[in-house]
């Protein structure tokens, strides 16, 4: 091979090609097809925009690069390896073997260079424009005239998949409104999804529709890397508005029979047929993994650009410092998701309170001390924002006239907002949250779970969070919810059961680093418990704590319970009491977090000597016997709720302090 006979473009476009497909074919499984398409157009942005450091792949204001097509995930490998990542050629033979760093998807955190999980589509495109908000608001707060420490592209490229997902449109549309130009997107549009041309069910004018939305659209040959060259440049200069490249490609190029066929798509080529492939594309067929000198050389050239960008910026960066030294201290902390010295002070406290206030309502008051103390918290609510309680007060609307504000309008978009959040939270700078009903959690779960599957920590403001809510009906109140997100690794979850806990759970979901915390809200009043040293609420960080204990060394019966039902064992402690039953009751705010805790506490709290144990929920019962026992009650709701003031509904469901009551005596006769 020899650059004499091919372009080095083009001898690099076809190492690319060849690498995906060998990769691909070796692991008997994966999609050759996109990343063959896809090569001439990502080669370009790689080599002739990216912005980017391969030693430095965390370093601040990099480009970030979104592969939303994540199927094809061996274009973004290749790259990687190519322009010297730490990513070795063994890692792209080991492709999607056990415990390789090239996994069927793209994963954050595990192969250096990706910058989101993908392969659930929609998702990476959603999660890039949370990026690009966090860019913005980044740029907004810090860049001083000549400055700009802050400054950078949220690039992508996205398939077909993702814009038929219902997300897609609900970020583009977002990102529309709030005129986000550092998006520049490109569309492999290579009309063919798994079942074969999109015609099948894919009509629209893509175009058209992104046009409407405020995207900037132009159309390009993907294969023309020229064109695909000046139509980044032509997008770089629209300011106000995310720019969509109709990128026009031949999934599976070169290969003789399986270009334009949905086989290419997630199949491996076959031996003969890739043989035929690189005959076709000028290659030596029988060299696997073949990368030429030059073209290793060319790519490589990433390593001494990206250390000149590095360079530059810290350089930028040590001009900042000197100039406003407090304010970059603020930018390291808030780069770092650091919490300020003693930020924790500013927790409100409340006074004991029989009438006390919604928990959705305290989480208010904890969210305007808290973003006083910690200036990177930014956030807001799908719509909700009144009954949500996530306003910050003073703060402004995050927006294209102020995109420093920290209010954000995600509208009714809760799928949208998840991934924007995650997107937020990765691109770092910010301390991201966003809220909505728990029943809609539903909209935002698959965001969630790339939270989860990513360690990312997004915080999710779920109010409404049972029957409780009452009239609304069983269309908004949740049932299996709890159980669904508690069953989720990596994810917290937390109900507080008055407004002390409150503000403690949000110290637990701003201390949680490793996934995303949900704090589960009431929309009805909750009393305000009276707190001693005995049930001080600093023990609501262990997950679950005795909140009123027993006269005895050892109760007759405990009583346990998490958010608005703990009232009902309060209650229902008092109606045993009549009955000369004595017993303990225990908030459990969180199962996760109780977990984690010693066995010495764990029995302190449910002693295994007392097997009579009664739990309560307003929820789905699964899972519940973890902490009740095979001997134990546990009294929740396995059907739909109704509509109805909400007392009437806990009656009527069998859920009042009365019903706790007996079912506790019924457990120690």
């Amino acid at each position: 091979m020899s650059s004499t006979t091919t372009s080095l473009d083009e001898l690099c476009v076809n190492t690319i090609r060849t690498l995906s497909m060998d990769a691909v074919e070796a692991a008997e499984s994966g999609h050759p097809g996109m990343p063959m398409g896809m090569a001439d157009a990502a080669y370009v942005l790689w080599t002739k925009f990216l912005k980017h450091d391969p030693a430095h792949p965390e370093w601040y204001n990099r480009d970030r690069f979104v592969l939303s097509a994540g199927h094809g995930s061996m274009l973004l490998y290749s790259l990687l390896h190519l322009t010297g990542y730490d990513l070795p050629l063994e890692e792209i033979k080991n492709f999607r073997q056990l415990d390789s760093l090239t996994p069927g998807h793209p994963e954050y955190g595990l192969t250096p260079g990706v910058e989101t999980t993908t392969g659930p589509l929609g998702q990476g495109f959603a999660t890039g424009v949370g990026m690009a908000m966090a860019e913005r608001h980044m740029a907004a707060k810090f860049n001083d005239d000549g400055l700009p420490i802050t400054d950078h592209y949220t690039y992508g490229i996205v398939s077909d998949g993702d814009l038929m997902e219902g997300i897609s449109q609900e970020a583009a549309s977002l990102a529309g409104h709030l005129e986000l130009g550092k998006i520049i997107y490109l569309y492999d549009d290579n009309e063919i999804s798994i079942d074969g041309s999109t015609d099948l069910a894919f009509t629209e004018d893509v175009e058209e529709r992104f046009k409407a939305l405020g995207w900037h659209t132009i159309n390009v040959d993907g294969h023309d890397r020229d064109a695909v060259e000046e139509a980044i440049a032509a997008a770089q200069e629209v300011t106000d508005q995310p720019s969509l490249l109709l990128t026009e490609t031949h999934i599976g190029f070169g290969s003789p029979n399986q270009q334009d066929t949905s086989d290419a798509h997630g199949s491996p080529l076959g031996e003969e047929e890739i043989r035929r492939t690189k005959e076709n594309l000028g290659w030596d067929p029988d060299k696997k993994f073949f990368i030429p000198d030059e073209v290793l050389s060319h790519l490589r050239s990433a390593l001494e650009t990206g250390a000149e960008h590095y360079s530059e910026w810290q350089q930028l960066f040590e001009e900042f410092e000197d100039k406003h030294s407090d304010e970059a201290q603020r930018f390291h902390q808030s780069v770092e998701r650091e919490l300020p010295d003693n930020w924790d002070d500013v927790l409100p406290s409340f006074e004991a309170d029989e009438k006390g206030m919604a928990t959705r309502a305290s989480s208010g008051k904890v969210i305007d001390a808290l973003t006083d103390a910690i200036p990177h918290m930014i956030g807001g609510s799908a719509d909700l924002t009144g009954s949500n309680k996530t306003w910050i007060d003073d703060a402004g609307i995050f927006s294209s006239s102020d995109y420093s504000g920290r209010n954000i309008h995600f509208g009714v978009r809760e799928h949208a907002m998840g991934a924007a959040l995650n997107g937020m939270a990765l691109h770092t700078g910010v301390i991201p949250y966003g809220g909505t009903f728990l029943i809609f959690s539903d909209y935002c779960r698959p965001a969630i779970r790339i939270a989860a599957l990513s360690h990312i920590p997004s915080i999710f403001v779920f109010t409404h969070d049972s029957i409780g809510l009452g009239e609304d009906g069983p269309t908004h109140q949740p049932i299996e919810h709890l159980a669904s997100l508690r069953a989720m690794p990596n994810a917290l979850v937390l109900r507080p059961a008055d407004a002390n806990e409150v503000a403690w759970c949000w110290r637990a979901a701003l201390e949680h680093t490793g996934g995303p915390s949900m704090l589960v809200l009431t929309r009805q009043n909750v009393p305000t418990f009276a707190r001693n040293e005995q049930n001080a609420v600093e023990n609501t960080l262990k997950g679950a704590y005795i909140l009123a204990d027993s006269e005895k060394d050892q109760p007759d019966v405990i009583l346990m319970g998490s958010g608005s039902e703990v009232l009902r064992a309060m209650d229902a402690k008092q109606k045993l009491a009549d009955q000369d039953i004595d017993a303990r009751v225990v908030s459990m705010p969180s199962w996760e977090l109780f977990r984690q805790q010693d066995d010495a506490y764990k029995q302190q709290v449910l002693p295994k000597e007392v097997t009579a144990r009664v739990s309560i929920e307003a929820a789905s019962p699964f899972g519940w016997r973890e902490w009740v026992g095979t001997e134990g009650t546990v009294m929740g709701i396995d059907h739909f709720g109704a509509s109805a003031p909400y007392e009437e509904i806990f009656e009527k469901f069998g859920l009042t302090a009365d019903d706790m009551a007996e079912e506790a005596a019924k457990l120690v006769e």
